[in-house]
């Protein structure tokens, strides 16, 4: 019988499927005439109906605090364009600025 490991992401998503009998990862193929994902052993040759048509997920999250990435200096620079259209939530303050933080991605 076939034995699952996960990837690391949920469950419901993505699950790396080895073969038990050789300890081999199965790989994806197509049965183009029946239209069919299958998952194909590349050593022993055994195959399988995959129960899931996800063959991978990339999931790509940013968690980034903006509050902490913004300098408090940056409203008194005078070389950065200004709007009074838009008033804070917080403070209800109507002096904004635009400028564009540096990313690590």
């Amino acid at each position: 019988s076939d034995r699952m490991r996960s990837s690391g992401e949920s469950k419901q998503w993505y699950q790396r499927r080895v073969r038990a009998e050789c300890n081999n990862m199965l790989y994806p193929k197509e049965d183009k005439q029946n239209k069919k994902l299958m998952y194909q052993c590349q050593n022993c040759e055994h195959v399988e109906t995959a129960f899931n048509n996800c063959i991978y997920v990339n999931k790509i999250t940013h968690e980034i605090d903006e509050l902490q990435t913004i300098v408090g200096d940056v409203i008194t620079d005078p070389t950065l364009p200004r709007t009074q259209d838009h008033p804070c939530p917080r403070c209800s303050q109507c002096l904004a600025v635009f400028f564009q933080a540096q990313s690590s991605v």
